[in-house]
C-alpha cells in the first residue's frame, strides 16, 4: 500500500475543510507553545536542582575535610603513624559518606610534598569506585592549589562492574589535607552522585509529558467544538447554495437565535429570495423574448415569400428595365437572400432556446464533409485570392453525427476563416483518436485580443466591427455553431492572437453519448512558434 492515496485524501481534507485547518493550526501551534513552556520550565527546574546539590554538596565536603583534617592534627606525636591513621580516616570518611550518600576517594601524596610516611603512595576510596570518575582538570586543580579550597566539577560516577551500580552523573569536590610531621599533602575527593535529582527530573518529565498531551488534547477539543459551532452554518449554507445552483430556488436556510451566524442565515434566506424573484423574472423576460423572436420569424414567413414571389419577377425582367432600375432589382434580390437566411438562423436559435432541437445521427466521414464544404466555398475563397488546404491524419475520420449540422458547422468556420485571412491560406485539420474526431480551421488574419475567444461565440458579436464583410453572414453562425456542438456532446473551442491569426476547433465523439477526454487536434496551432520568431531577409 503506498502512501499516495492517504496523503491525498489528507491534502484534500485540508483544504475543503475549514475545521480540520483550525483544529490542526490550533494544534500545531499548541504543540510548539507546550514545547517551548515545557522546556523553558525543564531548564529552570533542572538548574535549580543542580544548583541546590551542588551547595549542599560543596557544604558537606568542606565539613568533612575540615573535620578529617582536624582529625590528623590533634594525632601529631611521637606515637603518630601516618599508615594507621589514613586508613582510618578512609574507613571514617566512607562510612559517612555511606550514610550521607556520597563516596571517597583518598589519593597521594601530592608530588612536590614530602614522600608522606603512608606505607604505600596510592588510592583509597569507597569500595567500586573508579578513579577515572575523577576529571583530570580537577585534579590537577587540587594538586596545584596551595589552600585549603573545596573545588568542584560535574562528572559522571563510575563504578566497577562487580558492583552492579551504572553511572549517574554527579557533583565531584576536591580538596587537600595535609598530614602532620611533614607527613605530606594528600588529595581528598567527594562525589555525589545525582540518583535523586535524575529520579526527580524523570518524574518531572513524565508529568510535563503527561499534563502537554492533556492540555494539547483539551485545545483541539475546543477548538474543534468552537469551529464547529461555527462552521455547521456556513456548511449548512454551502448545501443550501448548492441545491439554488441546481435550480431548486426554494431552498432556505433553518436560522435559530438572534447571533451572528443567525443574522447571516437571515440575509442569506434574503438574498436567496431576491434572487429567486430576479431569476424568475429573467426567466419569464426570457421566455416572452424566445417567444418574441420565434413568433416574429414565422409571422415574417409569410410576407417574405410575397415580398420574395414578387423580387424574383422584377429580377428576372431586370433586362428590360433601365440601368439604375436593374440595380435596384439585384439589390433587392441579395437583400432577399441576406433576410432569408436571417430569419433562417433566428428559427434555428429559437428552437435551440426551446430545447426542440434534435439530432439525425449518421455515420459521418469529416474529410469528405471537409472536401464537400471547401469546394462549396471555393467561389468566395477565389474572389477573395485565398486557397483553402485540407490536412488530414492517417486515421479514419468517422464520427456518428448529424451530417447537416456538422456541415453547418464546417461551413460557418472556413467562410470565417475566409473573411478574415488578409490573402493568407486557410488550413483546414482533420484527425481523430480512439474516442474522437476532430476539425480545426486555421487562419492568419487579424486574430482575437485576450478575452475574446469566449465571446466569439456570442450573438451578433463581432471581432472587427469595422472590417467589411464578404459573405454576407448574419452574425449569428458561429453562435449556432456552438448550439451544435454542444448538441452533439462536443467541444466547439477558439484561439487567436492580435495580429496572428485565430484557430477553431471542432472535436466530436465518435459514438453518441461518449465523452470526451482528449482532442486528436491542439487548439493552439503548431505555427505559432514560426509566427513569433523574427522575420529575417528582403522583401
Amino acid at each position: 500500500m503506498t502512501i499516495a492515496g492517504p496523503l491525498t485524501r489528507a491534502v484534500t481534507v485540508w483544504r475543503r475543510s475549514i475545521q480540520a485547518r483550525v483544529v490542526l493550526s490550533t494544534l500545531l501551534l499548541s504543540s510548539v507553545v507546550v514545547l517551548l513552556v515545557g522546556w523553558v520550565l525543564l531548564q529552570q527546574i533542572t538548574a535549580g536542582l543542580v544548583e541546590s546539590k551542588t551547595d549542599s554538596s560543596v557544604a558537606e565536603a568542606a565539613r568533612a575535610t575540615a573535620e578529617a583534617q582536624s582529625r590528623l592534627s590533634a594525632a601529631n606525636g611521637n606515637d603518630f603513624d601516618a599508615g594507621t591513621q589514613l586508613t582510618q580516616l578512609v574507613s571514617t570518611l566512607v562510612s559517612r559518606g555511606a550514610v550521607q550518600g556520597y563516596d571517597v576517594v583518598l589519593s597521594g601524596p601530592v608530588a612536590g610534598t614530602s614522600a608522606g610516611l603512608a606505607t604505600g603512595a596510592g588510592t583509597s576510596s569507597t569500595p567500586g569506585v573508579l578513579r577515572r570518575s575523577i576529571p583530570r582538570q580537577l585534579r590537577a586543580e587540587v594538586e596545584s592549589s596551595a589552600t585549603d579550597r573545596t573545588s568542584y566539577t560535574y562528572s559522571t560516577i563510575r563504578y566497577a562492574a562487580s558492583t552492579g551500580r551504572p553511572p549517574v552523573p554527579g557533583v565531584v569536590t576536591g580538596s587537600v589535607v595535609t598530614l602532620p610531621a611533614d607527613g605530606g599533602s594528600y588529595t581528598l575527593y567527594y562525589l555525589f552522585p545525582m540518583t535523586e535529582q535524575e529520579s526527580t527530573l524523570s518524574l518531572v518529565r513524565r508529568a510535563l509529558f503527561t499534563g502537554g498531551v492533556l492540555l494539547l488534547l483539551l485545545v483541539c477539543g475546543v477548538a474543534w467544538l468552537v469551529t464547529r459551532q461555527v462552521v455547521a452554518p456556513v456548511r449548512l449554507a454551502r448545501r443550501v447554495a448548492e441545491r439554488l445552483a441546481s435550480g431548486r430556488l426554494e431552498e432556505r436556510m433553518l436560522v435559530r437565535g438572534d447571533d451572528d451566524i443567525a443574522r447571516l442565515g437571515s440575509s442569506f434566506n434574503q438574498m436567496a429570495g431576491s434572487l429567486q424573484k430576479q431569476i424568475r423574472q429573467l426567466e419569464e423576460l426570457s421566455r416572452v423574448q424566445r417567444r418574441f423572436v420565434s413568433d416574429v420569424s414565422h409571422e415574417l414567413r409569410t410576407p417574405l415569400t410575397t415580398v420574395r414571389m414578387a423580387g424574383d419577377v422584377l429580377h428576372d425582367a431586370r433586362s428590360r428595365f433601365d440601368p439604375p432600375t436593374a440595380r435596384a432589382a439585384e439589390l433587392l434580390q441579395n437583400e432577399l437572400d441576406r433576410f432569408e437566411l436571417l430569419l433562417s438562423d433566428l428559427l434555428e436559435i429559437s428552437r435551440f432556446d426551446a430545447g426542440a432541437a434534435v439530432l439525425e445521427l449518421e455515420d459521418v466521414d469529416l474529410v469528405d464533409l471537409v472536401h464537400r464544404v471547401v469546394e462549396s466555398t471555393r467561389p468566395l475563397a477565389e474572389r477573395r485570392g485565398i486557397q483553402v488546404v485540407v490536412r488530414t491524419g492517417r486515421r479514419p475520420c468517422l464520427a456518428e453525427a448529424d451530417a447537416r449540422r456538422v456541415e453547418r458547422i464546417v461551413r460557418n468556420l472556413v467562410v470565417n476563416a475566409i473573411d478574415y485571412a488578409d490573402t493568407v491560406n486557410v488550413i483546414v485539420l482533420v484527425d481523430a483518436n480512439e474516442e474522437a474526431a476532430a476539425l480545426a480551421v486555421r487562419d492568419h488574419g487579424v486574430g482575437l485580443k485576450p478575452g475574446e475567444a469566449a465571446m466569439v461565440f456570442n450573438r451578433f458579436w463581432r471581432a472587427d466591427p469595422a472590417r467589411a464583410r464578404t459573405s454576407g453572414g448574419t452574425g449569428l453562425g458561429l453562435s449556432i455553431s456552438l448550439e451544435d456542438a454542444h448538441l452533439h456532446g462536443g467541444w466547439l473551442q477558439a484561439w487567436g492572437e492580435p495580429g496572428r491569426g485565430a484557430q477553431f476547433r471542432l472535436t466530436l465523439p465518435r459514438r453518441a453519448g461518449d465523452s470526451i477526454g482528449v482532442s486528436p487536434l491542439p487548439l493552439v496551432p503548431e505555427d505559432k512558434a514560426q509566427l513569433a520568431a523574427p522575420r529575417t531577409g528582403t522583401s
